[in-house]
């Protein structure tokens, strides 16, 4: 559950503080999900595009670490 302190009755600064945590904890991303119905066979198939994507990710960073491709481009 996600908590929220309103300080000198800055409802801006609350209302952006909780869609912050809300964003990190995927909060939107899962409600997004429930709104229809997701099949079985969809879920595993989601499921897998997404390990797929985890491994990917992790193996570019893997390479990066070890020198075999470059990083990021930085901004200056």
């Amino acid at each position: 559950m996600v908590q929220i302190f309103v300080r000198d009755n800055n409802v801006d600064q609350a209302l952006k503080a909780l869609k912050k945590k809300m964003q990190r904890e995927g909060s939107f991303r899962e409600m997004k999900r429930h709104v229809h119905y997701e099949k079985p066979s969809e879920k595993r198939a989601r499921q897998k595009a997404e390990a797929v994507r985890r491994a990917r990710k992790l193996a570019r960073k893997r390479a990066q670490r070890e020198g075999l491709i470059a990083g990021p481009k930085r901004a200056r």
